[in-house]
């Protein structure tokens, strides 16, 4: 297995680092324009190995020639936001960065899994699959094992319960119109709504929504790394191990949850070959028309980039 990863900056060097560690490749590549930077990181990650315990050998690189024949290849290149900034205020400038990157990597890889983490993730992802012409199962984004990721966390807080007890489903596109749904979420079996009041259960769903801003505010300059990194290589783990995990993930839905020809977060199972298959789960109405009308929202950007894609 030979896994590359595009941009060596927090997200990208957090998520090879852990590839390493978990042992899920044999060959790992980090590539990045900077000069020096993936070079000097992977090495000091290929120095921890001794203490870590892993014999997976590391590259830095800067030519795409040392991408060749990658199985996996996670992007996480673009420009991080900054206070006051959108996941959308960023969407021409990644989208440039992410349309070069997938022409780059296809050059050298003729069958690879894409997985994208560079936002805004849904648009993202679009641009990579149009880009790539590969098939809609093998082009995913990380975007609800993120989101979801942050709701159970603050569940587990505000109950002081362990994570392992803690399952929940975000939705929807990777942004403020993130759908969490609330009624497939519970502690060890016990609904959610059984165990806060609503109007918690409605702040804990706000906090998830601005997750991402509230650690953009903190940082100042840059976003957050380790929890994108961990969810992306949880989806990286369960393609190497042909895990069929159920994750909400960024997958081109066609027919179902009334949506065609859209990449938005939805329930998938990843094998190793990417989506298996996109689970479509009994919505009530509101949770539908809210995963719709965030659907409608990355359509909308994903059009307007339709002269840039050509």
């Amino acid at each position: 297995m030979k896994i590359t990863v595009i941009g060596a900056g927090h997200v990208g060097a957090t998520a090879a680092h852990r590839i390493a560690e978990m042992q899920l490749a044999k060959e790992i590549v980090l590539l990045d324009i900077i000069d020096g930077i993936p070079q000097g990181k992977a090495l000091d990650m290929y120095e921890s190995a001794p203490v870590s315990l892993f014999d997976a050998r590391i590259y830095g690189t800067n030519d795409y020639k040392d991408t060749a024949d990658s199985d996996i290849i996670l992007i996480t290149a673009g420009m991080a936001r900054k206070p006051g900034m959108s996941r959308e205020d960023l969407l021409m400038k990644n989208a440039s960065i992410v349309k070069a990157v997938t022409d780059q990597v296809m050059l050298y890889s003729s069958n690879p899994i894409i997985i994208m983490v560079s936002n805004p993730l849904d648009i993202m992802t679009h641009v990579a699959y149009v880009r790539s012409k590969l098939p809609a199962e093998r082009v995913i984004g990380m975007a609800g094992v993120l989101d979801s990721a942050r709701f159970r966390s603050f569940i587990a807080e505000a109950l002081d319960v362990s994570m392992r007890d803690v399952n929940a489903f975000v939705l929807g596109g990777h942004g403020d119109s993130m759908v969490p749904v609330v009624k497939y979420t519970n502690v060890a079996g016990i609904p959610l709504s059984e165990l806060l009041p609503q109007d918690k259960i409605d702040a804990l769903v706000e906090r998830t929504r601005t997750g991402g801003a509230e650690i953009v505010n903190y940082l100042k300059d840059g976003s957050a790394y380790y929890a994108p990194a961990a969810s992306a290589v949880e989806m990286i783990d369960a393609i190497v191990n042909d895990r069929r995990r159920i994750l909400p993930c960024s997958a081109l839905v066609n027919g179902k949850y009334g949506l065609d020809d859209v990449f938005i977060g939805v329930p998938v199972k990843l094998g190793k070959n990417g989506i298996v298959e996109i689970m479509e789960i009994n919505l009530d109405e509101k949770e539908l028309l809210e995963l719709q009308q965030s659907a409608a929202i990355v359509s909308s950007n994903c059009n307007s980039l339709a002269s840039l894609l050509a």
